[in-house]
């Protein structure tokens, strides 16, 4: 990633979090541009509020399809009983 651009691209990957590189602020002054910092913050937030909430849907289904799974085992137990 070219450096002092800011993110802007699909999903956030751990190589764009690791690669991140931020323009120093001006002449006469020390550090990193407070703004270009802040923006990047915010999308990896945001990025990371999405995952939760994906992850969060899946373990959702994951269980509703357990549940599922367990009782058309149990019927079909059932069913071949003598």
């Amino acid at each position: 990633m070219p450096r002092g651009t800011l993110y802007d691209g699909g999903g956030l990957h751990p190589r764009h979090v690791r690669d991140r590189q931020f323009a120093t602020v001006g002449f006469g002054r020390r550090g990193l541009n407070p703004a270009e910092v802040r923006r990047f913050l915010h999308r990896v937030a945001l990025d990371l509020t999405a995952l939760h909430h994906d992850l969060a849907q899946l373990s959702e289904e994951n269980a509703r399809m357990k549940r599922a799974l367990r009782a058309r085992q149990s019927a079909w137990s059932e069913r071949r009983r003598p």
